[in-house]
């Protein structure tokens, strides 16, 4: 289909793939911490409010693309 590589789906599909990391990364920063190494978990929570901070931008965007693409 040719809706599926538009550019809004494949933008869709990069954020859901950027939810993930973030889930992935929160796990592993869990991990370390209970491990004993709390400036690792404090860097990687670093860069993850980055990531949250950026994704609400992310699907404001998104949302306005698809309505311009109707």
């Amino acid at each position: 289909m040719p809706g599926d590589y538009s550019l809004s789906d494949v933008l869709e599909r990069i954020y859901n793939n950027q939810l993930a990391l973030e889930a992935a990364l929160m796990e592993l920063t869990l991990h370390a911490e209970q491990q004993g190494v709390p400036e690792v978990g404090h860097n990687v929570r670093g860069a993850l409010d980055t990531i949250d901070e950026n994704a609400g931008h992310i699907k404001q965007g998104l949302a306005r693309l698809r309505i311009n693409n109707l």
